[in-house]
């Protein structure tokens, strides 16, 4: 049976740009550069080589050229290079979290705004809001070149300037602490946080993934998708950096409507749950996202009231 390039990967997003397979004679038109990293599998499919991150890179930079009005997007060497379709669902689902509260109409413009944690060199999370949304956003790190890294892409694509504003988290115990201001209003908070309890893990990770892609056992593993130390991994691990997400965001109850997080790992969930549960959440919400071979989750909570759901202002007057 022969594949059709045009199939959807209908387990993305129904408003997700890339439930098809690439294009790719249209990413040449706007990034020639790419030709060079493509090739034909065995299927006589054009790809990529997913395990070499140079072509990784090249295709996030076409990606976001042709679909997301980004002129000129690059990473330092060694960060993380985020796969823009999973990316972009993320996106995607808290759009309609915040449909869901709104008379099932997204709210746009950008006086909606958006608090990503960690945002990393890569800045994609507000990039692809302010894209398909139209959204503002604050952006933190606690990692100062990655935060540079963001403002040189900000510079070389100017109509962000108004729309991003980077903060670096000095104290890297904290999350939300020193970070949401009194007069701060958030329509919603974002974060892929760090999975790895340890370093090692980490390595042994990139090792898995990169055997997987090449079908040899990797020694020192290039990683395709790159990361950082504090991107990857934290102490505890992606539970614990959730769990200290949780107790700090009962601090804020009513400057922001839907905390939210990625989720790796399905069994951190329980957890997860009983904390919400012990700090008072009003509404907890878990969406299942599905991107190929990885399946992953986001979680959602709010303290306001169904009455203070109802009177939030999406829209400043």
């Amino acid at each position: 049976m022969k594949n059709n390039p045009n199939k959807e990967k209908s387990t993305l997003h129904p408003r997700n740009k890339h439930r098809s397979r690439y294009d790719f004679d249209v990413l040449f038109i706007k990034t020639p550069e790419l030709k060079s990293f493509v090739f034909k599998n065995e299927h006589g499919i054009e790809t990529i080589d997913f395990s070499n991150p140079l072509a990784v890179k090249m295709l996030n930079k076409t990606l976001l050229k042709t679909y997301y009005g980004i002129l000129d997007w690059d990473l330092p060497e060694d960060y993380l290079c985020p796969p823009i379709p999973g990316r972009a669902d993320y996106i995607h689902h808290i759009a309609d979290l915040l449909a869901e509260v709104n008379q099932n109409s997204i709210p746009t413009g950008n006086n909606i705004m958006g608090l990503d944690i960690g945002v990393g060199a890569n800045c994609i999370y507000p990039i692809l809001g302010n894209a398909e949304y139209d959204w503002s956003f604050v952006a933190t790190d606690i990692d100062a070149t990655a935060l540079e890294n963001c403002v040189t892409i900000i510079e070389k694509n100017p109509h962000l300037s108004d729309v991003i504003s980077l903060q670096q988290q000095v104290n890297a115990r904290f999350i939300f602490k020193d970070i949401i201001q009194p007069e701060d209003k958030f329509a919603f908070t974002i974060c892929n946080p760090p999975f790895h309890d340890s370093k090692e893990e980490a390595a042994k990770s990139a090792a898995r993934k990169v055997s997987n892609l090449t079908q040899q056992k990797a020694v020192n593993p290039t990683l395709n998708f790159g990361g950082q130390n504090n991107e990857l991994w934290c102490e505890g691990g992606e539970l614990a950096f959730i769990t200290q997400m949780i107790f700090e965001s009962v601090k804020y109850p009513k400057q922001c409507f839907w905390f939210t997080t990625l989720v790796s790992k399905k069994d951190h969930l329980k957890s997860i749950y009983k904390t919400l549960n012990k700090v008072e959440a009003a509404t907890i919400k878990t969406i299942e996202m599905n991107q190929g071979q990885k399946i992953s989750r986001l979680v959602a909570w709010t303290f306001l009231s169904e009455k203070q759901q109802k009177d939030w202002k999406f829209t400043i007057e």
